[in-house]
């Protein structure tokens, strides 16, 4: 039987996004974007599911195959579901680091402060392509420190082993209905309206283990 992936809620009900981003995103982007494009990623990872029960492993080859192109899809919807449901839960805050103590200290410690570290993550945004990703990630498996990392699409440029503990979607989607093509208006945006407490939650959890 095919695994089934599930559409994760966020931490609001959708009237309430519409409120608690309104400085991010307008309030149609909080439902077209969810319900729309974030739900999209995991029902195409459903159907990926299903097909790959039945695909010809046999048949694979270098240039094309159907086997082939489900996996490379697997990983572009596995991605882009994973990095919605982090972007989602780390706003809807009053963006004060200050509710977020252990992860306030540590980007402290690794960036010099908060400022610098918000320059950092905010240049990694704007560079992207226009679909992409501005990540702040633990480096689990290899450097144990934090990085701002630049994806562009879903999965180009991901690290192995990078948790990602905030998650920026700088796809033109989430931002044009409302700042048009100011991208660097929506980023800072973006990190005034962080949850620092969910974040300090994710921090917890995947880097001190609690």
């Amino acid at each position: 039987m095919a695994y089934e992936w599930k559409f994760n809620p966020r931490p609001y009900s959708d009237d309430e996004a519409k409120t608690l981003l309104k400085n991010v995103v307008s309030p149609e982007t909080t439902d077209w974007h969810y319900n729309t494009h974030h739900k999209g990623y995991v029902t195409a990872l459903n159907n990926i599911e299903k097909a790959l029960e039945s695909a010809d492993r046999a048949a694979a080859n270098g240039n094309y195959s159907p086997i082939g192109e489900l996996k490379r899809r697997f990983t572009w919807n596995h991605s882009g579901a994973y990095l919605h449901d982090v972007y989602w839960q780390v706003m809807g805050g009053d963006g004060d680091p200050g509710k977020g103590p252990d992860i306030k200290a540590a980007i402290e410690k690794e960036f010099g402060s908060i400022d610098a570290w918000k320059a950092d993550f905010k240049a990694a945004g704007v560079s992207a392509k226009l679909s992409g990703w501005s990540l702040l990630v633990y480096d689990r498996l290899y450097s144990g420190r934090l990085l701002n990392v630049l994806v562009d699409e879903h999965q180009y440029g991901a690290i192995w082993g990078g948790v990602p503990l905030i998650s920026l979607d700088v796809f033109e989607h989430a931002y044009y209905h409302k700042d048009g093509p100011k991208r660097a208006a929506y980023i800072d945006n973006f990190i005034a309206n962080l949850h620092w407490g969910r974040i300090n939650d994710r921090y917890k959890k995947y880097v001190l283990g609690k």
